[in-house]
């Protein structure tokens, strides 16, 4: 019985002789003519048209059963409809006319059925339970079954691989599942399907739609599908993601390593199963590479197994350390690098015109091949490989390496468009991993002069115990300019330097290098350390007025400096110190408090015009003395004085070791991943004992030079210094008698006894001493020559209230404190 919504169906029985003697009341609903207009009239008079071709003359129906016809409505309108003729047998098989039906052309024409037949869109229809009522040809191609071989039943049945996706790595919905999922909810969808046909060894990718089909009343009676194959653009899009991740993803870090890794990873599992990276030893070192010739080489090929990447699990670890790998002359990697040519291998000769794994049909015409490509290598089979690409690694016309992409034991065949998405792989990591080398060259050229310009070594004092720490930023992070020294003084004192240049690379090493000699250079001069701040902030000045770069040059970086400059004296515990721009130290006594530092740093070097602040502290015996740059405590998850919070945390570690103390202080501070260099200077301050240090009060008169020179004497004497007697009481005579001479009072003399025998005379006057060389008959200017003969060293340095010469007798070993 029709439905509510279906046209009315005409029914005509027409006789042998083609006159109407049957009428339906489906042809008055159709047609408006009631049997009593029709019966007994020729069937052609309800048509407005000749009978098409093929139909009989007489009535119009011929021996096909189905036609389309335009029929003459009793209002005088037309109706397009399609006749159905059923033949009539009587008694006997005689011939008793036909039973023609009649449908208006907007129901569903047959020529549709045709059409859905014919499609080359893959069609079907499946009841509730999932069993098939119909597929077009399309679709038993798709599925290897004709419709009779499937009607009825269930699908799961017919084709259980559809239960699985090809790649579960992605989420894939089976399409069972979906087919289901409609059926259950009754709710269409979409997706794309990736399996491989029965018969075929490619997978294909189709984009199938899925919909519920109702009755008038809207319940789901049926599920209805169609789909078409889009390999060749699924497999372009898949291309184009791979590369998007290689852009992402390849060169992120500035190592070389690293980005072989990256590119071993990339492709895995999505295009290729396996991937292997081999560079020379001399790119992993950050070197030129070699050069290979541009034929076969004759010699073989040795490289490093830098990267290794695989869906094995066996296999499927980067290696933890370089393997070396040789290439034998002649071989495929050989060859590729010698030319500079990418070879395809294939285990077999791949099927012409057939659907391929990345694009359809295009794949196997050789003419999207270049030439010489593909090779058909029976042998890489033994190897479980199915193809395999080899890609030279080369950037900025430099041959860095090989790389080899692979598929195990998968049947799709590489095509030209997989030779392309290689190429585009291997091109975009060679330009990164030639970054990388070169980064490499150039961090290890600035870290070796850096560390060239640190001192080796620092020196041993009595005054302090020293240790320190410079580590560079992490790899992808240019050297720094971070510094720091110590430098002996006069009068046992000794002075502790630490500073920072702005800015990464050589030139902020070669302006360390400046900086720190200058720096060494001033404190040869003995200023206070305001003053050496304010000379060595002219230098910065004049270096960066002097040096103006031209315009290929980059500009040189100590005008971003930043200085710290202490002075210990031992005798008096005195630590003077200024800072340009510089963090403070920590200063923590033995019971662990912290002594406030009561000064303001200064503005970074190369400002210029204003001054810099010098404050003098009286430390506790044994203060713990931190010097550092800005690395250590910078950090953006909290601010500076919360890390130097941490820092003085650090380092109330209880121990005895300052070298120790300094692991642990740089393991607690540093990230693993810091973008700054950072030193550190430990100093662990010690106080000289008053019995190794002896001072008077000279009056400014000759007649007192014998007492001074007896007194010193009777002193070397009680430390049992008598070897130095001589030269001392020689040069205490020297050098009071010029006080007295030269100087002003109050005049004092001052010996102290550390690594050597000191000799300081002080006088109020600001004039200096100058060493010069007397004539023949002089009777005067030989002193300070005397002076610099025997002893090891002298100088002179100003104070707030003179000046003080000294000199200094070095002491053997067994003598020294």
């Amino acid at each position: 019985m029709a439905g509510k919504q279906d046209a009315p169906t005409a029914a005509v029985v027409v006789g042998p002789d083609g006159m109407v003697s049957g009428w339906s009341e489906g042809g008055r609903l159709l047609l408006g003519w009631t049997a009593q207009d029709t019966v007994g009239r020729p069937v052609t008079d309800l048509l407005v048209d000749p009978p098409p071709p093929g139909f009989p003359e007489g009535y119009g129906v011929g021996p096909d059963p189905t036609g389309f016809i335009l029929l003459r409505h009793r209002d005088g309108s037309t109706v397009d409809a399609v006749v159905t003729a059923h033949p009539l047998s009587g008694p006997g098989g005689s011939a008793m006319g036909h039973v023609v039906t009649i449908q208006r052309w907007g129901r569903r024409p047959v020529i549709a059925d045709r059409a859905f037949e014919q499609s080359p869109f893959a069609l079907g229809v499946y009841d509730p339970e999932l069993r098939f009522l119909w597929i077009n040809a399309s679709s038993g191609r798709v599925i290897a079954h004709s419709e009779e071989q499937v009607l009825g039943r269930k699908y799961r049945e017919v084709l259980p691989e559809f239960d699985r996706t090809l790649f579960p790595e992605r989420d894939d919905k089976p399409y069972t599942d979906a087919v289901a999922h409609v059926a259950r909810t009754g709710e269409p969808t979409r997706l794309i399907t990736v399996f491989r046909p029965r018969g075929s060894d490619y997978a294909n990718a189709w984009a199938t739609s899925i919909w519920p089909v109702r009755d008038a009343e809207g319940t789901v009676r049926a599920i209805a599908n169609w789909g078409f194959d889009m390999s060749a653009e699924y497999w372009a899009r898949q291309r184009l993601l791979i590369l998007n991740k290689a852009s992402g993803g390849i060169g992120r870090t500035l190592d070389v390593m690293g980005t072989a890794q990256e590119l071993a990873r990339t492709p895995v599992p999505g295009f290729v199963d396996l991937v292997s990276v081999d560079l020379f030893d001399e790119v992993l070192r950050g070197e030129e590479p070699p050069s290979v010739p541009a034929s076969d080489p004759s010699e073989t090929i040795r490289l490093s197994r830098a990267a290794q990447h695989s869906t094995k699990t066996d296999a499927g670890q980067d290696p933890e350390a370089t393997a070396p790998v040789t290439h034998a002359p002649g071989s495929v990697a050989a060859r590729c690098m010698a030319t500079g040519r990418s070879t395809v291998e294939l285990a077999v000769e791949p099927g012409q015109g057939g659907e391929w794994a990345f694009g359809p049909g295009l794949a196997a015409d050789p003419a999207h091949w270049p030439p010489g490509n593909p090779v058909i290598d029976e042998s890489i089979a033994a190897d479980g490989l199915t193809g395999r690409i080899t890609v030279p690694l080369r950037a900025r016309g430099t041959l860095l390496g090989v790389v080899a992409f692979s598929r195990v034991d998968r049947p799709e065949a590489f095509t030209a468009d997989d030779l392309i998405l290689a190429e585009e792989l291997t091109a975009k990591a060679a330009v990164a991993i030639d970054n990388a080398r070169r980064y490499s060259r150039e961090r290890t050229t600035a870290l070796t002069l850096q560390r060239a310009l640190l001192p080796q070594g620092l020196p041993n004092q009595e005054a302090v115990e020293v240790a320190s720490r410079y580590l560079p930023g992490g790899t992808g992070t240019e050297v720094g300019g971070d510094w720091f020294d110590v430098i002996p003084l006069s009068g046992a004192r000794v002075a502790l330097v630490v500073g920072d240049v702005v800015g990464h690379g050589l030139h902020a090493s070669a302006s360390m290098g400046r900086l720190r000699t200058a720096v060494r250079t001033l404190a040869d001069v003995d200023l206070p350390p305001d003053e050496l701040l304010t000379h060595l902030d002219d230098l910065v000045l004049h270096l960066a007025s002097d040096l103006q770069p031209a315009a290929h040059f980059q500009p040189t970086g100590e005008s971003g400096a930043t200085c710290l400059y202490t002075v210990y004296d031992p005798v008096s515990r005195h630590l003077t110190l200024a800072s340009a721009g510089h963090p403070l130290p920590l200063i923590i006594s033995q019971d662990g408090t912290r002594t406030p530092v009561p000064v303001h740093p200064g503005p970074p070097l190369g400002i210029g015009g204003l001054p810099f602040e010098a404050t003098e502290l009286e430390l506790p015996e044994d203060s713990l003395l931190a010097l550092y740059t800005d690395g250590l405590v910078e950090s953006r998850e909290r601010d500076v004085d919360q890390r130097t919070a941490e820092l003085q945390r650090a380092l109330n570690h209880s121990t005895a070791s300052l070298e120790a103390l300094c692991d642990t202080v740089m393991d607690t501070m540093l990230p693993r991943r810091r973008t700054d260099d950072a030193a550190l200077l430990l100093v662990r301050t010690h106080a000289l004992d008053p019995h190794h240090v002896a001072d008077w009060d000279v009056e400014p008169d000759t007649a007192q030079v014998p007492r001074a020179r007896k007194l010193a004497v009777d002193q070397v004497d009680a430390w049992g210094l008598e070897e130095a007697a001589f030269v001392t009481e020689l040069v205490v005579s020297e050098l009071v008698t010029n006080a007295i001479r030269y100087g002003e009072p109050p005049i004092r003399l001052r010996l102290i006894r550390d690594t050597s025998l000191i000799c300081e005379v002080s006088d109020a006057s600001n004039t200096a001493p100058h060493l010069r060389r007397a004539r023949a008959f002089d009777e005067g200017g030989r002193g300070l020559l005397l002076v610099a003969q025997l002893t090891q060293g002298w100088g002179t340095r100003h104070t707030t209230d003179g000046k003080t010469i000294w000199c200094s007798q070095t002491l053997p070993e067994a003598e020294r404190l």
